[in-house]
């Protein structure tokens, strides 16, 4: 995007690395890279930086909070404990690669992906580029995902994907179907049920988790009790990884606002649909398929990396040496795919790029700063620590729905009535303020801490 930078990785130079894809995991890699040296371009597909999240609903917000959503070395410029919209993501994206001055190339769409010899050709509609390694950081938001049973609509229904959403306005009048039980389609079903009758078709059953517990959010929880930091290796990183999360709302907040709730589609024809529990729908017209992505790895050349769609690795590396993969969701931890916590493979990947570059070999196994949070170290804490991490949450958990119920003319332990419902990020929130007095909040802190020691000590 510089003069400088152009002339760094101009396509006839032999580079250290080519980082595919310029959204928070390239730029996250970009920022670590360019600290070490490297020469090196980031190839971004569009024509603007932070396009995927410009090109989402319009009342899309993050479910992290502004403190957790830098990437490294600036961090997101919001007031803690609010939750950003997609523009100003995008354009904190923007601000980012200028800021540190990043090679990036926008339109630069990589349409090939091959070995010769020792190094990796790479190649766009416009140029060639030779490097010696390789980071794929295209994420996980590739090819909206459709089911093979939306074409047994008819024509006269309109079919959107969450990819395509934008707001109420946008679509027909009447009653919508939304299909798809993760966080994208609970947020829109309830967006739209503020106008029309909306039925939500979920699939499985999914974790329904508050935004903010005991006057904190639920972000805050997770990383100082670790939870973020369990690796998909551990046993219960596995069991973590095929659940779906549903944060900040629940099906009784949607069911007050009229949304009803129906099983997997399984069947449509025409204007009507069936669902698993063999109830029916008529008269559809209008459907939002919030059925989530597909990678599309189908320009990669390279035998081995990706086997049925899926990419074959282990925290990021693969077994050609030098090809890397970042962003993946569940790469290593839950928090691999998200803004303000994909810095953590960022960082171990580039590790590994930066030892391969100096002594031409991978580099060699073990434990670094970058590192200590290797699955090895995770197996103790599944059988130790995490035990601990349990029991000290449900203590603290127990109290809190003990103070509730203590102060009755107070609201809920989980949410505040329906008649004081504030938005999410409203100071006036009571979920916001509110604790059961200050020696719960004193006891619930101190378990915390002692976690975090106990989490410490099993690591180090």
């Amino acid at each position: 995007m510089h003069e400088e930078t152009s002339q760094n990785a101009s396509p006839d130079r032999l580079l250290d690395a080519v980082v595919v894809g310029g959204g928070q995991a390239g730029l996250a890699i970009a920022w670590h890279l360019k600290r070490e040296g490297l020469r090196f371009v980031v190839l971004e597909a569009e024509s603007e930086l932070g396009h995927t999240w410009r090109d989402r609903w319009d009342s899309l917000k993050l479910f992290t909070p502004a403190q957790y959503d830098g990437l490294p070395g600036l961090p997101f410029p919001a007031r803690a404990d609010t939750y950003p919209t997609k523009d100003p993501v995008a354009e904190y994206l923007q601000t980012y690669v200028t800021a540190f001055d990043l090679p990036v190339r926008l339109n630069a769409r990589v349409t090939s992906l091959t070995r010769i010899d020792d190094r990796f050709e790479v190649r766009t509609a416009d140029d060639t580029f030779h490097a010696r390694q390789v980071v794929v950081a295209t994420g996980p938001f590739q090819v909206p995902f459709v089911p093979p049973s939306a074409q047994g609509l008819e024509p006269s229904v309109t079919q959107i994907h969450s990819a395509n959403y934008r707001n109420p306005e946008a679509l027909p009048g009447g009653p919508v179907l939304v299909v798809g039980g993760g966080n994208s389609g609970f947020q829109i079903a309830e967006e739209l049920a503020a106008t029309r009758q909306v039925d939500l078709s979920i699939g499985e059953r999914s974790l329904m988790l508050p935004q903010r517990l005991a006057g904190r959010d639920l972000f805050w929880w997770l990383t100082r009790l670790g939870l973020l930091r369990v690796t998909v290796d551990s046993r219960l990183g596995r069991r973590a990884s095929r659940r779906e999360f549903i944060i900040g709302t629940n099906k009784r907040r949607l069911r007050k606002v009229g949304v009803r709730f129906r099983p997997r589609l399984v069947e449509a024809d025409g204007q009507t649909v069936r669902f698993a529990d063999g109830s029916t729908l008529h008269s559809v017209n209008v459907v939002v398929w919030a059925t989530g992505y597909r990678s599309d790895y189908t320009w990669i050349h390279i035998p081995a990396p990706v086997e049925h769609g899926r990419v074959v690795h282990r925290r990021g590396v693969t077994e050609i040496p030098g090809l890397y993969f970042l962003g993946l969701s569940w790469q290593h931890t839950r928090g691999s795919a998200l803004l303000g916590f994909v810095n953590q493979d960022a960082a171990y990947l580039a590790d590994k790029l930066t030892a391969r570059h100096r002594t031409g070999a991978p580099a060699k196994a073990g434990v670094t700063g970058l590192q200590r949070w290797g699955s090895r170290q995770w197996f103790m804490i599944d059988r130790k620590t995490l035990r601990l991490s349990a029991v000290l949450l449900v203590v603290g958990f127990i109290l809190y729905v003990v103070a509730g119920l203590l102060h009755p003319d107070g609201p809920g332990p989980f949410e505040p009535e329906a008649s004081h419902r504030a938005p999410i990020d409203d100071p006036t929130d009571p979920l916001h303020a509110r604790s059961a007095g200050p020696s719960l909040r004193t006891v619930i802190t101190c378990l915390v801490r002692v976690n975090e020691l106990a989490l410490r000590r099993e690591t180090y």
